[in-house]
């Protein structure tokens, strides 16, 4: 078999096939035939005839419905050669027999089922003559009005052919017209009817047998085939008027029953389409009705053709439809009305009221506005739609999502523009609790971040600029850059916190023993992995970097060249994005050609002139925003600052902006100001590096001749706040200045390449700062004088507190030149004391705002620094909308920010000048200020650690340190100090040291070197303290027995050895080197060891609650990962330093160990027992744990501690106690202390979980417990009442009795208390007790009575009450009770105890 050619093969393979198939001689499957051509003419009559093989149509094959007939153009065609036509054969009469279509096959069936007699005869219709010239025009709306529905699809001029052929065949107009306009008065028309009476009406009345239905006689050759049809029609209806109703009924359903359903409903359908025609025609025709046009009190259903109708004309009680506009039937594609989709057209239905608690959908204006449920507003305000509750105005987060995704640019923009109001006033704080929620965090959990991303890479400008206001509404919270630029200038005001999320993955805490390096890179990479939607949850602005944001942000400033409202959102934006943490500001100037073109386009150094109304664009001219933005990138790190100070010819820019006065910049003068006072705060950022100082040398002219005009700007009424703020700004530029002239030595032990850096000269020296301090002191004095008006002292702002700082930096700078003469500053120090100082301390107004720190004080008001309903985990903000109160620390009439000051300058004339620290000191005599310690030292919660209240805190805790650190110096120089001011100052040292932040580890170090182990700060070790405490030992009815020397011998041995306590502390609460070495350089003015202005995240504070107990905690730990041991001397000393201090805190400073539970406590005591096997045998430990012991059970302190709640640092106190019962076994030897210990945990009202451990687990630990009853820490009662419920413990102490594993004479304690419990069950009576607790009782009973050891048995049965002076620990009946016996009675005679056993 010959195969066939496959896809690939070429001609040479072709042909060879056909050669194979040449040779093979086969059949082929297809023969061709060549027909003749038409042109040919008569050359092949020759030729045979080909056979007729005309296409037959059979009626197998024929579909239901005749096709569309559409005329065909006339052909041309001459006839076939081998198929002449006959001479005298008639053409039609041969195109009949041999037609074969579909109609003409189905006229041949129709004639023989339904005509009797010949109709061939047909009369011609002539055209109706018609009175215009032409004929009229065919409109779409008389389409398909009274026409039957035909299968196909037929254009409307095809469809209105036929009706006109149609309809020519049929009566006269004229006549028809008649007939449907007067009908009989007995015919009933089915317009009034329902359709259930219109089915129950007999036929012969209806107005739809008036003629024939189903044969018309169309297609017969007879000229009166219509006139024979009505004929027929008329025989059948004159029959039917023959019969009777019934029977007529009856042949009904007769036919019914033969004929197939599906054909009776097609018979049904097509008659009721043909009345529903008729009747809309009769219905347009008849005078004296109304027209077809539908009118507002109109309802009309909606019909077709193939669908009967189903609702009769409107009720009269059924409300109508109002339509504004009347539909006409000649308007487009409103031949039928659907009344469903015209609803928006009619007026508003009346606005519901509320009537219940129901919570509605929030819905807001165009202006962001909330918008009540019950307002009315009208409808030309635009905030009417037509979705749900379309009477309410407004639109809901819902619908604007909705919008968002619009086809139409102008719904998108529009939809932007109101989400970002609605942020905007969600963020202030105008919702208030009027909305359930957070706006914030619904948008954000919606997906609307990644819809502003994709809004931003529309290519139409107004959507991009409404996206970009978005999206700096929803990252840049207001209020919050206004609040970090007006405390640019406080005390260390440029250091702020890093705004990023402080929470951190499970994945990062169970890696916290990852080295930090390899720690950062794993957590890098993975972030890479991650998708942006993951990142946006946890952080929206790693989220939103992970999206290509900043090449975006580059594009749209770059090359769209955007209006001025979207470059400012663009740069705010920015800033926001380099606020969050040091990575994102490395991606910030790391993007290409970011920075340089913010630099190129927003900070050129020559420009066209701009007035003062608004401009068309920024391009090309200084915008303050940009240099901010240069500002708080050079924030983040050193290395940020160098890059950019050196790559983008930052130093020429600043000198362009510095040089001239705001007033003869080409810029609005506001403007002019703002960007000055960037510039001066970008140089002073610089500066805080050790950076710019050689500039500082050119433009010495333009700062001095600036500072000399400082005290005309002041004043001048009123100073605008612009001015003082680039005043102040100024006042820091000088600062930092001042102290780039001190000299810094390095330490010795740094590496060479820093100590190289630090052993070089800076570039400013003295005597080009020296000059600065006549000038700046005189401006200091002028403020001064504004102090007794509080609202000018207000109104100055800033000004004051960087006064202060420069003269703080000058005396802190001039002090360290080693080639001055030291008696020139100390001459000059006592000259502004006396002149200035030391009158400013007494005078009335300087108390006032001593006084008015508690009400600014967050620490004091927690409830100030509460989150707002707003705050979003995952995006950080200061929450500064709307502003400040007045009275709190960020407020205008704040006393925080100058108090602190003039703190540092006292602190730094006290260090240097020892002569004047006494008379300086007086201020801390100010009632104010020992009002506010002693509400620091209260026993309150710390305010949440939140954004802002880390930064708030930061800086009270900037004015707490300075006045201690003043005390503290003033202590040692006058050793005489109060004792309530030296008990006092020491309680708010413990309280400040665990309260500080991380960023401020140079306070903590110093509060540990100075004020907190420091004996002055102990007055009672040198007053009788230890003398009251053993009298207070004595006195107490909870102490136990003596172990050892009385608890004032320790407290005086803890006070001579303060010094090893405080090395103890500098070593185990070592703060990491590299933040102390950060801090301190930031705290002492070094400024080239200055790494960075950004600070860490503050996730908790730098010390734990517990700090007293860390040595203790951390001895246990590197016990548990050392199986050798420890050394021990390291040990011991480390343990009873620990001990020690922590006997001073509880003994005299209660308040510092209040946030540490008692339970916290006892288990810190119990670590001390499982770090070796010795420890706790050393008799200085063993005496300070029983002194902290006794402390512990004290009545007052008792009942606080519950071992059920959850405790720092451990996973549960169950597993603690099971370590400590394992360990007691196998080292305790009996010890009492250590059972003591073992014994607290298991008083009755703690958790059966540690009882059941003992006697369970451990039972053989009850021969090792043999503290006696008179060493019982606590009352015997505490273990015994109220009576054991627990069943499973009951047995356990049962089975210890009766075995003799629990004997009075080794563990004495728990025989009384399992002695008691066992009493109380077997003879308790409760009727409400389980079947399996009553059975129990009488099996425990049963064996009981049959004890052999009567001494046992007779404590069991004959026991009374607990009494720890009694050598059993109880007390017994000398006889059974009456109760006891009638019940015991009852059981010998149930026979639950056997007779013969005497009960007594």
């Amino acid at each position: 078999m010959l195969s066939r050619p496959k896809p690939g093969e070429s001609e040479v393979d072709l042909l060879r096939f056909q050669s194979q198939f040449l040779a093979a001689g086969a059949t082929p499957a297809v023969q061709l035939v060549k027909k003749g051509s038409r042109r040919a003419g008569d050359a092949n009559l020759e030729q045979p005839p080909l056979q007729d093989h005309r296409d037959v149509v059979m009626l197998d094959s024929l579909p239901d419905l005749p096709p569309a007939l559409v005329p065909a153009p006339p052909k041309r065609a001459r006839p076939s050669p081998g198929h002449l036509l006959p001479e005298h054969e008639d053409p039609e009469e041969r195109l009949n027999r041999h037609d074969q279509h579909i109609t003409a096959v189905l006229t041949k069936i129709i004639v023989r089922l339904t005509l009797e007699r010949d109709t061939s005869s047909m009369p011609v219709n002539l055209p109706v003559s018609s009175g215009v010239a032409f004929p009229p025009v065919f409109h779409r709306s008389q389409g398909r009005q009274g026409k039957q529905a035909t299968a196909g699809k037929r254009s409307i001029f095809a469809q209105e052919i036929a009706a006109r052929r149609a309809s020519g065949a049929k009566v006269s107009p004229v006549r028809e017209v008649e007939s449907v306009l007067d009908p009989p008065e007995s015919a009933m028309t089915c317009e009034a009817l329902t359709p259930r009476e219109w089915g129950s009406q007999p036929p012969w009345n209806s107005y739809s047998f008036q003629g024939p239905h189903l044969v018309t006689g169309k297609g017969l050759k007879s000229q009166e085939a219509e006139q024979e049809a009505q004929t027929i029609h008329e025989e059948n209806i004159a029959r039917l008027q023959a019969l009777a109703p019934e029977e007529i009924l009856q042949e009904q359903q007769r036919l019914l029953a033969q004929l197939d359903p599906s054909l009776v409903a097609f018979l049904k359908s097509h008659s009721r389409t043909r009345e529903q025609a008729e009747e809309k025609a009769t219905r347009e025709q008849r005078p004296g009705r109304p027209s077809a046009e539908v009118t507002g009190k109109e309802a009309i259903a909606p019909t077709s053709a193939s669908v009967p109708r189903q609702e009769s004309e409107l009720e009269p009680e059924t409300p109508a439809l109002a339509l504004p506009v009347t539909p006409q039937k000649e308007w487009l594609h409103m031949d039928t009305v659907e009344l469903e989709k015209l609803h928006w057209t009619q007026d508003l239905p009346p606005l519901r009221r509320q009537q219940t608690q129901e919570r509605m959908q929030a819905r807001f204006s165009l202006q962001g506005e909330l918008l009540a449920p019950d307002m009315d507003l009208p409808t030309h305000l635009g905030l009417h739609h037509h979705g749900e509750e379309a009477e309410r105005a407004g639109y809901s987060l819902q619908e604007l999502f909705h919008l968002t995704r619009s086809q139409v640019s102008q719904q998108r923009a529009l939809a932007l523009h109101v989400l970002a109001q609605v942020i905007s006033r969600a963020q202030a704080g105008e919702f208030g609790d009027r909305l359930v929620g957070s706006v914030l965090r619904l948008l954000l959990d919606a997906g609307f971040l990644f819809l502003l991303r994709f809004s931003l890479d529309d290519r139409v400008d107004g959507v991009i600029t409404a996206a970009v206001r978005a999206l700096r509404a929803l990252l840049v919270a207001p209020g919050d850059e206004e609040l970090l630029d007006s405390t640019f200038s406080w005390y260390h005001g440029a250091l702020i916190f890093a705004l990023m999320p402080s929470q951190e993955d499970k994945e990062d805490e169970d890696e916290d023993k990852e080295p930090p390096a390899e720690k950062a890179k794993t957590k890098s990479s993975e972030e890479g992995n991650r998708p942006p939607s993951d990142l946006a949850r946890h952080d929206v602005i790693k989220g939103l970097l992970a999206t290509n944001l900043l090449p975006r942000l580059r594009y749209i400033l770059e090359v769209t060249c955007p209006g001025p409202s979207v470059v400012l959102d663009i740069l705010t934006v920015l800033i926001r994005l380099a606020r969050h943490s040091l990575e994102s500001a490395t991606r910030v100037l790391e993007c290409p050609r970011l920075v340089e073109t913010v630099v190129r386009e927003f900070l050129p150094t020559s420009w066209s002139p701009v007035g003062s109304g608004p401009t068309s664009s920024l391009h090309q001219v200084p915008c303050a925003p940009a240099m901010k933005l240069l500002r708080v990138l050079a924030s983040a790190s050193r290395n940020i600052a160098a890059r950019l100070l050196s790559g983008f010819d930052l130093w020429s820019r600043l000198s362009r902006f510095i040089a001239e006065d705001p007033q003869d910049l080409a810029l609005p003068l506001e403007e002019a100001e703002a960007l000055s006072t960037e510039a001066f705060r970008l140089w002073a950022v610089a500066a805080s590096y050790g950076l710019g100082s050689d500039v500082y040398r050119e433009l010495y002219p333009v700062l001095m001749r600036a500072l000399q005009a400082v005290p005309k700007e002041l004043s001048s009424p009123p100073p605008r706040p612009l001015v003082l703020q680039r005043i102040a700004s100024l006042l820091t530029l000088l600062t930092q200045l001042t102290l780039a002239a001190g000299r810094i030595a390095p330490e010795p032990n740094s590496y060479s390449a820093e100590a190289s850096l630090l052993a070089s000269p800076s570039s400013i020296t003295w005597t080009q700062v020296s000059g600065l301090q006549p000038l700046v002191e005189p401006c200091l004095k002028q403020t001064l004088k504004l102090l007794p008006r509080p609202e000018m002292w207000s109104a100055l702002g800033p000004v004051p507190t960087a006064c202060l700082l420069f003269l703080d930096a000058y005396y802190q700078a001039w002090s360290q030149q080693p080639g001055l003469c030291p008696e020139d500053w100390l001459q000059d120090m006592e000259r502004l004391s006396e002149g200035l100082l030391l009158p400013l301390l007494k005078h009335p107004s300087l108390g006032s705002l001593w006084d008015s720190l508690r009400c600014c004080s967050p620490l004091c008001n927690p409830q100030s620094c509460a989150m707002t309903p707003e705050t979003v985990s995952s995006l950080v903000s200061l929450g500064c909308a709307g502003g400040r109160p007045p009275l709190s620390l960020a407020g205008s009439a704040s006393p925080f920010p100058f108090l602190t000051a003039l703190l540092s300058l006292l602190n730094t004339l006290g260090r240097i000048h020892k002569g004047l620290c006494g008379q300086l000191a007086t201020v801390l005599a100010a009632p104010g200020l020992q009002n506010y310690f002693l509400r620091c030292v209260s026993p309150v919660a710390a305010p949440h650690l939140t954004p802002f209240s880390a930064w708030a805190l930061r800086h009270e805790y900037h004015l707490q340190y300075l006045a201690l650190t003043l005390a503290q110096r003033a202590a040692t120089l006058q050793p005489p100090v109060s004792g309530t001011d030296a008990v006092l100052c020491h309680s708010m040292a413990l309280a400040l040291l665990g309260l500080l932040l991380p960023g401020s580890e140079h306070l903590a170090h110093e509060l540990m070197l100075s004020c907190v182990f420091r004996l002055e700060f102990l007055p009672e070790g040198a007053s009788g303290g230890p003398e009251a405490a053993d009298f207070s030992d004595r006195l107490s009815l909870g102490s136990g027995g003596d172990l050892g020397c009385g608890r004032g011998t320790l407290l005086a041995q803890a006070c001579q050895d303060l010094p090893s306590i405080r090395s103890c502390y500098l070593t185990h609460c070592s703060l990491a080197r590299a933040s102390l070495l950060a801090s301190q350089a930031l705290y002492r003015g070094e400024l080239r060891r200055v790494p960075a202005l950004l600070l860490p995240v503050p996730k908790e504070p730098l010390l734990p609650t517990d700090w007293p107990f860390l040595p203790l905690i951390q001895l246990y730990h590197r016990a548990s990962d050392t199986p050798s041991g420890l050394p021990p001397a390291d040990t011991v000393g480390t343990a009873l330093r620990a001990l020690q201090w922590v006997l001073v805190l509880e003994s005299w400073r209660p308040r510092a160990l209040w946030a540490v539970s008692p339970a916290a406590r006892l288990a810190r005591l119990m670590c001390v027992f499982l770090v070796d096997s010795e420890l706790f045998r050393e008799t200085p430990i063993q005496r300070l744990v029983a002194a902290l012991l006794a402390r512990l059970c004290q009545p007052e302190v008792l009942p606080n501690l519950n071992l059920d709640c959850p405790l720092p640092g451990l996973t549960s106190f169950p597993d603690l106690y099971a370590n400590f019962l394992e360990h007691f076994e196998a080292v305790s030897f009996g010890d009492h202390l250590f059972g003591a210990l073992i014994l607290l945990p298991l008083q009755r009202r703690f958790s059966v979980t540690l009882r059941l451990a003992l006697f369970g687990e451990h039972v053989g630990a009850l021969r090792a417990l043999g503290l006696p009853l008179t060493q019982l820490p606590v009352s015997l009662e505490c273990y015994t009442a109220p009576p054991e419920d627990n069943l499973a413990l009951l047995q356990l102490y049962f089975r210890a009795l009766v075995t003799g594993a629990l004997r009075p004479r080794w563990c004495p304690v728990l025989y009384a208390v399992a002695v008691a419990h066992v009493n109380s069950f077997i003879f308790s009576q409760d009727p409400n007790n389980s079947d399996e607790i009553k059975a129990a009782r009488r099996s425990m009973l049963q064996k009981t009575w049959l004890l052999t050891d009567e001494g046992l048995r007779q404590h069991l049965l004959h026991y009374k009450l607990p009494n720890s002076a009694l050598p059993e620990g109880f007390e017994l009946y000398p006889q059974l009770p009456p109760l006891r016996q009638q019940y015991l009675q009852k059981l010998r005679i149930s026979g639950v105890l056997p007779n013969g056993v005497s009960d007594t």
